[in-house]
């Protein structure tokens, strides 16, 4: 029991770090340098980054299914207009109008990704042959 709640908070922490890196993500990736979107190239790496590691390090496909819908949420709801008319995220000119896009769709791509990977550490060792 004790190690299932554990698990449990594990998950939501994850789920709270995921948003977290979800709204940094949301509000830097219209940022561009000339033509180059480093904003959604940074978005992009770091939530990567996230997700890899919460699967690696914990060992577990809910982590990184709960990093990664953290992500998707945060992303979903800075993304739209609040009740006074206001958004965080600016509208894109005519020629970015692919980046908020392609940040929308980043998110659950890489949560499925990086929970869907296989595990290798499980296949058996390849068999060594004796000709050295």
């Amino acid at each position: 029991m004790k190690y299932g709640i554990l698990r449990v908070v594990g998950w939501i922490v994850a789920a709270a770090i995921g948003s977290f890196y979800g709204a940094a993500g949301t509000v830097t990736q219209a940022f561009l340098l000339g033509p180059v979107p480093v904003g959604l190239l940074l978005a992009t790496v770091g939530s990567a980054a996230l997700l890899i590691a919460l699967r690696t390090l914990t060992g577990d496909r809910v982590n990184a299914l709960a990093g990664g819908l953290g992500i998707t949420l945060a992303t979903y709801v800075f993304s739209q207009v609040g009740p006074g008319g206001s958004a965080i995220v600016a509208a894109p000119t005519a020629g970015t109008e692919w980046i908020p896009l392609v940040w929308t769709v980043v998110g659950p791509a890489l949560m499925v990704l990086v929970a869907l990977w296989p595990d290798f550490s499980r296949l058996p060792a390849p068999a060594r042959t004796s000709g050295s």
